[in-house]
């Protein structure tokens, strides 16, 4: 009797890890700021450092990286579930979980994720 009550709760120890393994415990998401409609996914901090550079140069070095974004930057809806991978001052390294995007990786500014 006690062997089967001590099976019995190894197997509900056991259920319960692995039900805990498939959903992470702090989930994030993707937020729009200001006048944004999606959120820019960049390759690498690098990218992004580049770009918000050129873009706070204004005049032409600003519409250049106004360009350059469009082009080296992927467009994320408002709202998408991520995993934050790693992160620093200037943003995280995300992936995202769901969605039809699931699975891409890429580089956030800190003020897109909540």
């Amino acid at each position: 009797m006690m062997r089967r009550i001590l099976a019995l709760t190894m197997l509900g120890w056991a259920i319960a890890v692995l039900v805990a393994c498939q959903k992470p415990v702090l989930t994030h998401k993707l937020v729009v700021i200001g006048n944004q409609h999606s959120v820019p996914l960049y390759s690498d901090e690098q990218t992004y450092l580049q770009i918000s550079h050129e873009k706070q140069q204004g005049g032409v070095e600003g519409l250049a990286g106004s360009i350059h974004s469009n082009f080296s930057a992927r467009e994320i809806d408002d709202q998408t579930p991520v995993q934050i991978l790693s992160s620093d001052d200037n943003g995280a390294i995300i992936q995202i979980t769901e969605g039809p995007m699931k699975g891409q990786s890429g580089f956030v500014a800190k003020q897109n994720l909540d």
